[in-house]
């Protein structure tokens, strides 16, 4: 029976730990210059509604790394992008490919996706989650702080995909999440209903001051996501005070670490001096974004 990754909750906190585990043990591989050529013959489609940097050269240099062989594919490209029904592609690329990789505009169509797929089916990123952003985000975590349960996690910002998936993941590793977003830009009701259905430890709070005292990690994301263009300047003007900037880190520990999963419009959500300062673990998360989503290849792709 295949497997797909289109939420957080498709794997448990074991299947968590597994890939983890995996990830570290590929990156060291690949710091070595040690060959792991794991998945040699398969081949992952990668389908794009939305343009991408991270996501796309992440899983193609992913593939590339475990032997395998990975197809960039834009919408614009393919029959789907002149009327062509999701169900149809998704049964012809089950019978070319492995693996299909699909950053959607909504999330419905990476569900439609899966239920006619015969192969696992990743949400490269939707409307609703990012969960391969935020594998690398717990990698990340996981790395610096060496243990996960307990941890407590402050989002600053917009309530949206990352949000997410970040909410589901602390409930999944046993960290609290205490989430400063403006009225009218708060999480999904549903998300955090899972969460707290798993025993999540969330607290929604108005003020970012109060949502960073006492965080050992401070994740925001841009304040205008893809789509969202048009509504720049209301969004501006209802995310003033809430800049993960030196005054926000002052109310938090000295030994507070910051995220952002890129990319970033600094002076704006986060500032120059804080992306770039020595709580950022920015850059670590951006690699790895490769290491995570590899071993989750391994784990939807390899044979037992």
């Amino acid at each position: 029976m295949k497997k797909d990754f289109i939420s957080i909750l498709d794997i448990n906190e074991e299947e968590l730990e597994g890939i983890l585990d995996e990830a570290v043990r590929l990156k060291a591989l690949r710091a070595q210059g040690i060959p792991h050529e794991i998945l040699k013959g398969k081949n992952l489609a990668m389908i794009f509604e939305k343009s991408s940097t991270r996501t796309h050269i992440s899983f193609e240099v992913g593939m590339n790394d475990l032997g395998g062989h990975a197809l960039f594919l834009n919408t614009r490209d393919l029959q789907i992008g002149r009327g062509e029904n999701i169900r149809d592609t998704a049964r012809v690329a089950s019978r070319y490919v492995s693996a299909l990789m699909i950053r959607a505009n909504r999330h419905s169509t990476i569900e439609e996706f899966a239920r006619n797929a015969t192969i696992p089916v990743i949400n490269g990123l939707s409307d609703l989650e990012h969960p391969c952003q935020i594998l690398a985000d717990i990698m990340t975590i996981k790395e610096h702080f060496g243990s996960l349960a307990g941890l407590r996690v402050a989002w600053v910002g917009d309530g949206n995909n990352v949000c997410n998936s970040l909410i589901l993941a602390s409930a999944l590793t046993g960290m609290e999440i205490s989430i400063a977003c403006p009225k009218g830009y708060s999480p999904s009701k549903k998300i955090l209903r899972q969460a707290k259905e798993i025993g999540g430890i969330i607290r929604s709070i108005r003020s970012p001051y109060d949502a960073v005292r006492d965080a050992d990690v401070i994740v925001t994301d841009t304040w205008i996501s893809m789509g969202d263009e048009g509504e720049r300047v209301e969004r501006l003007k209802a995310f003033k005070g809430y800049t993960v900037d030196e005054a926000l880190l002052g109310h938090a520990s000295e030994d507070v670490r910051v995220l952002h999963c890129l990319p970033a419009h600094t002076g704006e959500e986060i500032s120059n001096g804080v992306i770039e300062g020595e709580q950022s673990l920015v850059w670590d998360e951006v690699e790895n974004r490769l290491h995570a989503q590899k071993a989750l290849l391994i784990k939807l792709l390899k044979k037992e």
